[in-house]
């Protein structure tokens, strides 16, 4: 199946193409963006791998869903278009980057900045329904962004692995703690920023790391 995805990607996951899973997938999300509004639009569903070649990527942060409501999602997970409010998750990364770092809070949440720096910002599952939080999960798309992840941790080293939440816990839990820096907490949700989300000082962290291993840093 030819999937429009950046070369470097689009070599990594190939295999991936031409799965059953991913076949059926095809057809589903198809059948949804002709039938229903679906988010993010369709030109945009793989542009967290198309801002990130395979070798440009330093950092990995896993998130779960796009975001469900108008013109926020974009392909990357926590981001919004430039112009729309942040989601309170993103509100709480914010925070913690001015408390960890001292950068002031920016005035847009386009986190495509980050992507460019070689932060691969990804959704377990790329699409979603309006309005209905979830409704893509379980079709196919989390064996895909496995696939990407399991590349990275083994075929790359000294890569930063970040996840926030039970959710990315569980997909990153096979990553080789001996080959990357894998920084996990409580997700920056409201619901959770509280219990150990705040205070985590990921992003210093992960800058040490890079520095350490002869990497520049990501400004956050």
């Amino acid at each position: 199946m030819n999937v429009q995805i950046e070369e470097s990607w689009k070599k990594q996951l190939a295999p991936e193409f031409e799965k059953p899973y991913f076949i059926k997938l095809t057809e589903f999300v198809r059948n949804e963006y002709r039938s229903t509004t679906v988010y993010p639009p369709g030109k945009l569903i793989f542009n967290a791998f198309n801002l990130c070649p395979f070798d440009k990527i330093k950092v990995v942060i896993i998130g779960q869903d796009p975001y469900h409501g108008p013109r926020q999602a974009h392909g990357l997970c926590f981001s919004v278009n430039d112009g729309v409010a942040f989601p309170p998750s993103l509100q709480n990364i914010f925070k913690e980057i001015q408390s960890d770092l001292g950068n002031p809070i920016p005035t847009s949440g386009n986190l495509t900045r980050w992507a460019n720096q070689g932060v691969l910002l990804l959704n377990a599952t790329l699409t979603v329904r309006a309005h209905q939080a979830g409704s893509h999960q379980r079709k196919g798309w989390e064996e895909l962004t496995d696939a990407a992840i399991q590349a990275l941790a083994s075929q790359r080293e000294h890569l930063v692995f970040i996840l926030w939440g039970a959710y990315a816990q569980k997909k990153g839990a096979f990553i080789d703690r001996n080959k990357h820096l894998v920084l996990s907490s409580a997700h920056p949700s409201p619901l959770s920023a509280y219990n150990g989300f705040f205070g985590n000082k990921h992003f210093s962290k992960t800058n040490e790391y890079l520095i350490a291993h002869g990497e520049s840093p990501i400004e956050w």
